[in-house]
C-alpha cells in the first residue's frame, strides 16, 4: 500500500502532524459476545489489509468461548490484543472499554468501530485509513451513501427499520450522516480523546448515533464512505426491541442535551 498522505493542516496542529508518523498506528476494535466462529475469520482480513492496523477484541465473558479463541489468535500475533470484561454489559460499554484502552496507548492515532460477525469489509479499512488521513475527523462506512441501499441478506423488515432509525436519527438532532447508526466507523484520536468517554449514556445501538452527534458538536468533519454490508451467516444478532426503544428516545435527549449545553 503506498504511504498515506497527511492530514490537513489543521489537524497537523491537533494531532502533531501525520496520524501515522513516528509509529503510530491504528487500533480496530471489535466488541464480541457469542462469536468463536467468527474471530478466527475476521482478524487475518483486518491484519492483512495495512500493517499499521492492530486489533483489539472486547470480549464479554462469552459463554461460547469466544475470549480463549481470540487469546489464541494474541498469542499468534503481537497485533492483536484481548480485552476480557466479567459479563455482558452492553454494545456501548463494551466499546468504551476497548476505545479507552487504545486511548491509555500513545501510539495509536486512529480508532476504528468494527463488528465481529464479518458484517462490515475489512477491505474497506485502507479506504478509512486514507480519508482519515486526508483531513477527515470522522469516516463512516456507509450502507446508504449516494442513493444508494448497499445491504445484502437483509429481511425488508429490518432494512426498513435501520432507514428510519437514520432518518429519524438525522432529522431529531441534525447530524449530517446518512447512516447515523452504522457501526463501522474510524475516529482521529484528537477528535476522540475530547469526547469524554466517560461521558456516553448510550449502550445499544444508538451508541453509535450518540458518539458521531458528539464528535459533530464539537467540530468534527465528518465523511461517508460506501460499504457493502452483508448479514451475518452464523451466529446471532444481537438487535432487540429494547435497543430500539433506547434509540427512540435517546436522540431527544442528546439534542436537549446539545441545547444546554451539556452534551
Amino acid at each position: 500500500m503506498s504511504e498515506i498522505a497527511p492530514a490537513s493542516s489543521a489537524d497537523r496542529t491537533r494531532d502533531g502532524g501525520n496520524v501515522f508518523s513516528a509509529g503510530s498506528r491504528a487500533l480496530v476494535v471489535i466488541p464480541t459476545y457469542n462469536e468463536r466462529e467468527n474471530i478466527p475469520r475476521l482478524v487475518p482480513r483486518i491484519l492483512e489489509q495495512d500493517n499499521r492496523l492492530d486489533v483489539l477484541v472486547v470480549d464479554d465473558n462469552s459463554p461460547d468461548g469466544t475470549g480463549e479463541v481470540a487469546q489464541q489468535l494474541a498469542e499468534q500475533s503481537q497485533r492483536v490484543h484481548v480485552l476480557g470484561r466479567p459479563g455482558k454489559e452492553g454494545l456501548g460499554a463494551a466499546y468504551v472499554a476497548g476505545l479507552q484502552w487504545g486511548l491509555d496507548r500513545e501510539v495509536y492515532g486512529v480508532f476504528i468501530e468494527m463488528d465481529a460477525d464479518l458484517s462490515h469489509p475489512p477491505e474497506q479499512l485502507p479506504t478509512f485509513l486514507e480519508a482519515i488521513a486526508s483531513g477527515a475527523d470522522v469516516v463512516v462506512g456507509s450502507r446508504y451513501v449516494g442513493g444508494r441501499v448497499t445491504v445484502v441478506n437483509w429481511p425488508i423488515t429490518r432494512l426498513l427499520i435501520s432507514l428510519f432509525g437514520s432518518w429519524y436519527a438525522r432529522t431529531v438532532t441534525g447530524l449530517p450522516v446518512r447512516d447515523a447508526t452504522g457501526g463501522f466507523n474510524a475516529f482521529r484520536r484528537s477528535v476522540l480523546a475530547g469526547l469524554g468517554l466517560d461521558r456516553i449514556q448510550s449502550n445499544g445501538y444508538s451508541f453509535q448515533i450518540e458518539l458521531k452527534y458528539r464528535a459533530w458538536k464539537r467540530g468534527g468533519s465528518i465523511r461517508e464512505v460506501p460499504i457493502v454490508f452483508t448479514e451475518r451467516d452464523s451466529g446471532e444478532s444481537k438487535m432487540s426491541k429494547r435497543i430500539v426503544r433506547e434509540a427512540v428516545w435517546k436522540v431527544w435527549k442528546l439534542r436537549l442535551m446539545a441545547m444546554l449545553g451539556k452534551l
